[in-house]
């Protein structure tokens, strides 16, 4: 994960490859280039050993194999990019991952005092070995190459695909029929080139990527029309990257849809007692109430029929 700058158009060598039928990883979203608010604590040295394995006797707050006794420690990156978080400050509780972090601290028994949230870079995260947080949260897609070394809880926001265009041909992409007669294009190896492929169908074969950078370029020099992307990765790109293109729709995949998940060490033991809280959270109502404040009524982007 870097800080990137808005990309200009220029000259591109752009790869047209065959199209594979993979179903694989999805860009994960990148963070904004935003200095780090108060509220983030940096990784100290505490904190680093594993936790105890096994499961925990119950899901209790004083049960659980925590970083530090009595406290909920939480991983995210910096900056903390919205509308996933607010004001670069994922203690605010404001943006859809940080409200869902209280809510899930709120089921674990703990008060929002007793939640403490660090540093921790998106792509280090889900590296091998101890961890200093109890839970990362940071749009982290579930995949199983990570499975192997990090530990997951269920789903707790499932990312539709949107389509991206410039601002001055957003009513040319306004309904998936609409897209059908467009250039598009995706990155390689990823699901919203199999929802291209499978769910849009165009008339003629999308452009394919071996990097999402030469997408966005080929956009800005009007060698395609729109590119699909994962939702939250369109989020990023929209807001900070290319200036003057636009989100005109989002939807879902007959592929396996992206889900994101919190994050802990492998063996923690503690993803069961994660699973048991959004479960509960997910049953009441919480966490729909949740993307439709921070996600949905935000953001507005349209469903593309």
């Amino acid at each position: 994960m870097s800080n990137k700058k808005r990309l200009v158009p220029g000259p591109l060598t752009i790869p047209i490859m065959p199209i594979p039928r993979v179903r694989t990883r999805l860009a994960a979203l990148l963070v904004a280039p935003l200095a780090l608010a108060a509220g983030l604590t940096a990784c100290g040295s505490e904190g680093e050993t594993s936790a105890e394995g096994g499961a925990p006797a119950s899901c209790k707050a004083a049960d659980l194999p925590l970083k530090q006794d009595g406290k909920l420690t939480i991983g995210t990156d910096s900056p903390a990019y919205e509308p996933w978080f607010s004001d670069n400050d994922p203690s605010n509780g404001k943006g859809f991952e940080s409200a869902v972090a209280y809510a899930v601290a709120e089921q674990l028994g703990f008060a929002k005092d007793d939640v403490v949230w660090i540093k921790q870079a998106f792509n280090t995260s889900y590296t091998p070995g101890a961890k200093k947080f109890d839970f990362d949260i940071n749009q982290i897609s579930v995949t199983p190459e990570r499975e192997g070394v990090v530990d997951f809880s269920q789903g707790y926001y499932t990312a539709s695909q949107a389509v991206v265009t410039m601002e001055k041909d957003a009513a040319k992409a306004a309904s998936l029929d609409d897209l059908k007669g467009l250039k598009l294009g995706a990155q390689t190896a990823t699901t919203s080139l199999t929802a291209i492929r499978e769910d849009v169908k165009p008339s003629t074969d999308p452009m394919v990527f071996d990097t999402s950078d030469q997408a966005k370029q080929a956009l800005l020099n009007g060698q395609v029309d729109a590119l699909v992307f994962d939702l939250p990765t369109a989020f990023y790109i929209t807001g900070a990257e290319i200036e003057g293109s636009t989100i005109t729709g989002q939807f879902e995949s007959s592929e396996k849809p992206e889900e994101f998940g919190l994050l802990t060490e492998k063996d923690s033991g503690l993803a069961p007692c994660l699973d048991e809280a959004l479960a509960a959270l997910d049953d009441d109502g919480t966490l729909a109430a949740l993307e439709k404040e921070w996600l949905s009524d935000v953001v507005s982007v349209p469903v593309l029929k």
